[in-house]
């Protein structure tokens, strides 16, 4: 919202003499803007760009992004190519090895950048997937309250009780191991957590004026939830969101680490810390650095989800 002026300052100005009239100019100038109001979230914006550590790791994190988008193209080896005359080559400039290759020869710069970009869409997709399926989830359970609620949140305690990871394992058995299968059983078991914190919430929510307005006029339960409710959680949802993404590159990489993941020729992070395991007494390099890339993601998403909090919510700091 946009304020106005007093007339009292104006005069102020006005009585400044002629020849101070660039200061009288930037006097107003300078009281209009702060009197002009700005919304929640230019204020938020603000405080956020204001945390360092959240506007590096936003930085490192769209670097790491584009390098894996299109660090594959510009380099002159294919991610599932072996060079017979260098197996086990440690890093080095020779050939353009500059993380070295494994066991099979092939170049580990190439096969770590494939293997973010598999993990960060594997992250995305499942979170997208149970955030989209938590929130329809949670809102409906909030906002119409009763046996609805407790219906809907006991399938949530019962999914809860339900072990993930061995659920996992055999979903991945017995489905396969494709790409979309494991985004599909990662987000099976992710998304009862934002199911919780969005109902929490919209019991907050649904007593609000604008609620009970719209009610008054006869706006559907439907549209209530989404149009209404649903706009009105979007800060705790992005905050969440920042949570989740590295619990699921986590989640994945634990399957790909035990062989449950994404499969040969194919790679993931998660792929690449396995192999270097088992390599990593005598080619270190083959575990640090797919190590070094998935900890520095999780890390800025941390970091970036902290200065969401602090600057969505303030008080809470």
């Amino acid at each position: 919202m946009r304020c106005s002026i007093p007339a009292s300052v104006t005069k102020v100005a006005m009585l400044l003499p002629k020849k101070d009239e660039r200061l009288s100019a930037a006097l107003g100038a300078t009281l209009e803007t702060a009197l002009q109001g700005r919304s929640p979230w230019a204020a938020a914006r603000t405080r956020f760009v204001r945390n360092r550590a959240a506007m590096l790791s936003l930085l490192l994190l769209g670097l790491i992004t584009l390098v894996c988008l299109i660090g594959p193209w510009l380099l002159p080896h294919a991610f599932d190519s072996s060079d017979w005359q260098a197996m086990s080559l440690g890093p080095t400039w020779l050939n353009m090895h500059w993380f070295g290759t494994d066991e099979s020869g092939r170049d580990l710069l190439v096969r770590c950048l494939v293997g973010g970009r598999i993990s960060l869409m594997v992250g995305l997709l499942a979170t997208l997937a149970s955030v989209s399926i938590g929130i329809a989830w949670g809102a409906t359970a909030g906002f119409i309250g009763g046996r609805v609620d407790a219906l809907m949140m006991r399938v949530v305690d019962m999914m809860y009780a339900v072990p993930y990871l061995l659920i996992a394992i055999l979903m991945v058995t017995l489905l396969g191991r494709a790409f979309y299968l494991v985004v599909l059983t990662i987000t099976v078991f992710s998304w009862m957590d934002m199911a919780r914190v969005v109902r929490g919430q919209t019991l907050s929510l649904r007593s609000r004026e604008f609620v009970e307005a719209a009610r008054a006029i006869g706006v559907p339960t439907r549209r209530i939830i989404f149009q209404h409710i649903v706009p009105n959680l979007l800060g705790v949802v992005v905050i969440y969101t920042t949570v989740t993404v590295p619990g699921v590159i986590l989640t994945e990489s634990v399957l790909s680490f035990l062989g449950l993941g994404i499969q040969e020729p194919m790679t993931s992070w998660g792929v690449l810390i396995h192999d270097g395991a088992a390599v990593m007494e005598i080619s270190p390099w083959i575990l640090l650095f797919p190590a070094a890339l998935l900890s520095a993601t999780l890390y800025c998403f941390n970091y970036i989800g902290d200065g969401l909090r602090d600057a969505l919510d303030p008080k809470d700091r």
